[in-house]
């Protein structure tokens, strides 16, 4: 079924009791500060501010949103973006999206104001809910993106050119809208992915991903309804949310933590009594550099109920989990692979009970199928290196408005995923390399061609290749491999100077001046760069441990 759903059987049994609670750092006004500077939170000042609201409140606002839309002319088969940050009105607005029979459509928060106009225009978007941090974005492009689409602010003082959304959600119904039934197979979502060259495509799933997503993380996790979630990734991600959905199926509570500091993240294990926290490579390892260096001190904390900590993503070093289970003896650990195009993580886990296996990403996950094949789509014997293609009911319909891009990576109901892996003799699957160039660092794709192309404006350089390579705390690092013009003189501190216009997060974190080898079509020999470069420096990390 439908997972509006369950947040309506929800509101039924269990609607006095809490479903969600933002807890925020810092004092009330700074929930504008953005996530970057919440991040950066010290401890000493974590005088959190805390809201929180029931199941049946949630599914009220989700309500009053559907009501809200429909009255405005939204309604089955449109789509509605959201840019917003992490806040309790982000999912009820999710919700009443998807009550409503539209396609909610989430936008990624780095989005520039391009970014967001294309989105808007190759997802064919009716409607854009946007929060105060995203007035600037909006406001840019304003004229275009009204046309044909409402502007709905979601906050206090509402820009000349959007509608207000607390306003107009306040004289809508709080009941259940009417519309015709919504099924498994009816459009839910359009998630945003992109390829190599950093352009992003649509990703249109039906109700039926969403259903499966929920459903899997909580077989997957044993989500109960004394758990209690702490969820710290942005909403946006398939991650974030469809980790959240076990929380939605077993009817148990969730804290959306905006800051990612170790001791932010203990403080609010501790005070909420988390039992299940999710969180990314980077977040891990700070907390056990943090304990390493004796800054942490675990009897600080109330940490007993904890139970679970898993991590998606991006490859998880084995010598991290060593490290963590000997602060954490008690937890259960899982990985999840996944992709946005097959409803986020999952499709891939370790399980609880394979924690001898990391390394790998694991099994099948639940009601999914995988397996690896040659260029020919043939399988590869056990053992082999081929291309991870996967099955269930999460893959996603298409890439709305781009057939050939379909064409490339569905195949018989297949995805193929354009991640190299192979099969162990026990069935776990490991990944080998990526055939995108695609760089994950800190959770988060950056994509090469665009710092290659910015790189290429500065007339100091010849050639140019970005690749990512190993950090213990990062996953990868972005590196730029720099070829500088015959007779001419560069520094590091010069090329750091012109990265200055880069958002912070697509600046390189290291420069290399070397030749940029091609090979005979022109093609930069990424792979060669990588054994050069890559081996070479994960094996000295690992050394420095």
């Amino acid at each position: 079924m439908p997972v509006m759903d369950y947040l309506e059987r929800n509101a039924r049994l269990y609607g006095d009791e809490v479903a969600l609670v933002e807890l925020n750092p810092s004092e009330p006004d700074s929930r504008r500060m953005s996530w970057k500077e919440f991040s950066l939170i010290e401890a000493n000042s974590f005088a959190p501010y805390r809201r929180e609201i029931t199941w049946s409140v949630f599914d009220e606002k989700a309500n009053r949103c559907a009501n809200m839309l429909l009255a405005r002319g939204i309604g089955r088969g449109d789509k509605v973006a959201i840019i917003m940050y992490n806040c309790l009105e982000w999912l009820p607005i999710y919700f009443g999206i998807l009550k409503t029979g539209a396609i909610a459509v989430p936008f990624n928060f780095r989005y520039d104001a391009k970014e967001i106009l294309y989105c808007a225009e190759l997802a064919e978007v009716q409607a854009i809910i946007f929060g105060p941090e995203f007035i600037g974005r909006i406001e840019t492009n304003a004229e275009r993106l009204s046309k044909g689409r409402l502007l709905i602010y979601a906050g206090d003082n509402c820009p000349s050119f959007a509608e207000s959304y607390h306003l107009l959600a306040a004289d809508a119904p709080s009941t259940k809208p009417e519309v015709p039934l919504i099924t498994d197979d009816d459009f839910g979502a359009i998630y945003f992915s992109s390829g190599t060259t950093g352009f992003p495509k649509a990703i249109l799933h039906k109700h039926l991903s969403l259903t499966q997503a929920a459903q899997m993380e909580q077989q997957h996790h044993k989500t109960c309804r004394e758990d209690i979630f702490l969820c710290i990734p942005p909403l946006y991600h398939t991650g974030a949310k469809f980790h959240w959905m076990g929380s939605l199926i077993s009817g148990s509570r969730a804290v959306l933590l905006k800051g990612a500091k170790p001791e932010v993240i203990l403080n609010a294990v501790s005070q909420e009594k988390c039992t299940i926290v999710w969180l990314l490579v980077p977040w891990a390892q700070d907390i056990v550099d943090a304990l390493d260096r004796g800054e942490l001190k675990l009897t600080d904390y109330e940490l007993a109920q904890w139970r679970l900590m898993h991590i998606g993503a991006q490859p998880v070093p084995p010598s991290l989990i060593k490290a963590w289970k000997k602060y954490f003896p008690h937890h259960d650990y899982d990985t999840n692979y996944g992709l946005s195009e097959s409803t986020g993580p999952g499709c891939v886990h370790l399980g609880l009970e394979n924690i001898r296996k990391v390394g790998a990403i694991g099994v099948p996950g639940y009601r999914w199928e995988c397996r690896i094949v040659d260029e020919t789509g043939s399988e590869v014997p056990q053992g082999g290196i081929g291309e991870l293609c996967v099955k269930g009911p999460g893959v996603m319909t298409c890439y709305y408005n781009d057939e050939q891009a379909t064409r490339d990576v569905l195949r018989d109901g297949w995805l193929f995923t354009g991640d190299m892996a192979r099969l162990d003799e026990e069935g776990f699957y490991y990944l080998v390399d990526r055939k995108k160039d695609v760089i994950v660092s800190g959770g988060e794709n950056i994509y090469p061609v665009q710092i290659e192309d910015f790189l290429h404006k500065c007339d100091k350089i010849k050639d140019v290749a970005v690749i990512g390579l190993p950090d213990r705390r990062l996953g990868e690092i972005t590196t730029a491999i720099i070829e500088i013009k015959e007779g001419v003189q560069c520094t590091e501190e010069e090329i750091n100077d012109f990265c200055m216009e880069l958002p912070r997060y697509k600046r390189p974190k290291q420069i290399i001046f070397e030749p940029v080898p091609r090979n005979a079509t022109g093609k930069i020999e990424k792979p060669v760069l990588r054994k050069r470069y890559g081996v070479e420096n994960l094996v000295a990390k690992e050394t420095e441990r």
